[in-house]
């Protein structure tokens, strides 16, 4: 081929791979060279596997060559994981110091599948500590840059797998949303973003947060892209007791069934307050190109949404109080050395391996389900949680997507917030809804900043309704051309 490979999309990628215009290898090679030349940068890369990349890639060419890989939709691609996808062998650490050493004994579900549609892993990318963050500051392995500009974050806190993918380093990743951190990222990075409906894809090998609410999913490029790593993801799966029994469509081929006649609801509260005027009028100008294209645009009203911020931060961090209390300095990971008896050996091995944002959120959990207080915060969130679902159940009824910004801002300066716990709180304000709700939602570019910065247009569809966002999504993205523009990194 001519060209620069790491420029090819995963969708074209696959294509060239398939007709042998470019080998797996070489494809392989051309991003890890670009990684070595480049991720200084940008820390988007925990951990690079170049044998095994390199391994995978002739396994790769091997079977396209003998024909072996012609069913497999991902062969010889070469694609990032983030850093709480359990991986056999290659080291998983959440981007924590309490798993910086630590090497899975067995494969998780949603990289497995891609392995198995031939997908070509480059290694493991950077992210806030156990997905606590919103703008991958809370790294033990430091923050992750944004490659539109480095004195900016990347978001979080996928933001090492956004990164990743807008300076090219990687054609798509995998990344994980609990709150808002696949779909805050990619509008960060000008990318595609989806989280799927809660179920869809198996939780069983991601490493758990908030487990009511963590969901895998995707960035890439293009929304073409997106449907792709999506699918190899997707179906139920008997490890996993919240995997949906629902069968999974053939979402690429479903993307240009256009839009005409779609219902797109438009919710006031999502305009309000603290949303940047830049930022609220690329997402009505995106909305008004959505109705130009034939969907039926009307205001709607989620009334309980502003509640959503706070509710979100008694139930996920309650939660992961919960499940990072097996990090016990026993079993595996981090193990104090020296300590008196075994109390000493939690406290030691903890205070040691946890960050301070981790730290922050397991104390504000451990407080709201304690005796006395469980009722006044973590039950009374759960109800508020309900009412939050049921705003989007009865919007659903006159409408078929919902359609807001996916921020309230463009991406921050690195450290703007960090002392400022409920400014990068707020950050998230906009995409939590739909997570609360275990609802489908992606952010779509639409539009830059004065100063350059991409914006995001969130979509939002009913339950298991993945096609309708990505169609939506696709509709929009071919009539305009910001997926055409890419950050000049490096400069």
């Amino acid at each position: 081929m001519t060209g620069d490979p790491t420029d090819l999309t995963l969708a074209e990628a696959a294509r060239l791979l398939r007709r042998r215009g470019v080998s797996a290898v070489e494809l392989a090679q051309a991003h890890l060279n670009r990684i070595r030349t480049t991720d200084s940068l940008l820390n988007a890369f925990i951990t690079v596997d170049e044998t095994g990349t390199l391994a995978s890639a002739k396994e790769s060419d091997r079977r396209l060559r003998t024909g072996g890989g012609a069913a497999r939709p991902l062969e010889g691609c070469p694609i990032a994981l983030k850093d709480n996808f359990v991986t056999l062998g290659l080291r998983t650490t959440c981007a924590s110091r309490l798993l910086a050493d630590y090497s899975p004994p067995y494969e998780g579900t949603p990289s497995g599948r891609l392995k198995a549609a031939g997908a070509v892993v480059l290694g493991k990318c950077n992210m806030d500590e156990f997905g606590m963050g919103s703008s991958n500051e809370h790294s033990a392995f430091g923050p992750a840059r944004n490659p539109w500009n480095l004195a900016r974050t990347p978001g979080g806190s996928s933001g090492g797998s956004a990164a990743a993918v807008a300076a090219r380093l990687c054609l798509a990743a995998t990344g994980t949303d609990t709150g808002g951190s696949i779909r805050q990222p990619a509008a960060f990075c000008g990318l595609v973003g989806v989280k799927p409906t809660y179920g869809r894809i198996s939780r069983y090998g991601l490493v758990a947060f908030a487990s009511s609410l963590d969901q895998a999913g995707a960035i890439a490029r293009t929304v073409e892209d997106a449907a792709l790593l999506l699918q190899a993801m997707s179906g139920h799966d008997p490890n996993d007791a919240t995997s949906a029994r629902r069968p999974v469509p053939d979402w690429p081929a479903l993307l240009k069934r256009g839009i005409a006649g779609m219902r797109i609801g438009v919710p006031e509260e999502y305009f309000g307050e603290g949303i940047e005027d830049g930022v609220r009028q690329a997402a009505r100008d995106a909305i008004a190109t959505l109705a130009a294209l034939g969907a039926q645009v009307q205001t709607i009203s989620l009334p309980h949404s502003p509640y959503a911020v706070a509710c979100y931060y008694i139930l996920a961090p309650s939660e992961a109080s919960a499940n990072l209390a097996r990090y016990d300095g026993v079993r595996y990971g981090r193990r104090a050395g020296g300590p008196l008896d075994l109390n000493g050996l939690y406290v030691q091995s903890r205070a040691e391996g946890f960050g301070r944002e981790v730290t922050r959120r397991m104390l504000l959990g451990a407080y709201c389900l304690s005796a006395g207080y469980y009722d006044a915060y973590y039950a009374k969130a759960q109800k508020v949680r309900t009412l939050i679902r049921d705003d989007f159940t009865r919007a659903f009824e006159t409408v078929d997507v919902i359609a807001a910004p996916t921020t309230p801002t463009a991406a921050f300066l690195l450290g703007e917030r960090r002392d400022d716990p409920l400014a990068l709180y707020l950050a998230d304000a906009l995409t939590i809804p739909a997570s609360l709700a275990g609802l489908p939602a992606l952010s779509v570019p639409c539009g830059f900043t004065a100063e350059g910065l991409p914006l995001g247009l969130q979509l939002i569809g009913k339950p298991f309704a993945e096609d309708d966002i990505l169609a939506a999504a696709q509709a929009y993205e071919q009539a305009t051309d910001w997926r055409k523009r890419r950050p000049e990194f490096p400069a």
